[in-house]
């Protein structure tokens, strides 16, 4: 069966193999998650399930998104999100989906949304280099130079790169190791970092490329 789950960045630490090596690890709590919704090929055109994650208060909930709830006949979540499995007929409404559905060793790719920056210039949202500060450059050493053209094109290109906003975008980190399981507290340890700042809401699921 597939795997996945919603959770959320506790941080980053370091731990030790058998052999006495660090490992670099980011800590996740991992669930518990509530199978909210079923979809199907008849009633909605594709099949996916539908986990709920955290909990939240019935007076934030929306009068639409209550009714969804009630439907299932679970408590309210403040995070929904669907995967889509080869085989949903795994799933119920009501089924509870642990970090123990993982197992160290496992191969996952961790989905979140990396820190916003804000308006950022050439030099740190492209890594464009600086410009020289001799001889008449002036107080423009950190910026991205001329950009348009003479007489043709006489107009920039779509795309070109410059200053703009960076960061708070869906980042997608592939083929990370699941390190260790602490299944009674829901927490998992993947080796290596994973976007988004403290608190951020993730999600797991079982590695598309094989490592």
């Amino acid at each position: 069966m597939q795997k996945a789950i919603i959770g959320k960045k506790v941080g980053m630490t370091q731990i030790f193999d058998d052999k006495g090596n660090v490992i670099p690890v980011t800590v996740i709590e991992a669930g518990p998650c509530t199978v909210v919704q079923k979809k199907t090929v008849e009633n909605d055109g594709y099949a996916a399930v539908q986990f709920g994650f955290g909990e939240v208060s019935v007076k934030r909930v929306t009068k639409p998104l209550k009714g969804h709830f009630d439907k299932a006949d679970v408590a309210p979540k403040k995070t929904l999100r669907e995967f889509r499995f080869d085989n949903c007929d795994a799933f119920n409404v009501g089924d509870i989906v642990k970090a123990d559905a993982f197992a160290a060793g496992d191969h996952v790719d961790v989905v979140g949304t990396s820190k916003g920056k804000g308006y950022a210039g050439a030099i740190k949202r492209w890594n464009f280099h600086r410009l020289k500060e001799t001889h008449g450059s002036g107080p423009v050493a950190r910026h991205a130079g001329s950009q348009g053209a003479c007489s043709s094109p006489s107009r920039v290109f779509k795309g070109m790169k410059g200053a703009g906003h960076l960061g708070a975008e869906r980042v997608t980190v592939q083929n990370l190791t699941v390190v260790k399981i602490d299944a009674e507290n829901n927490l998992i340890a993947v080796k290596g970092a994973v976007p988004g700042p403290r608190g951020s809401v993730v999600t797991l699921s079982e590695s598309v490329k094989k490592a």
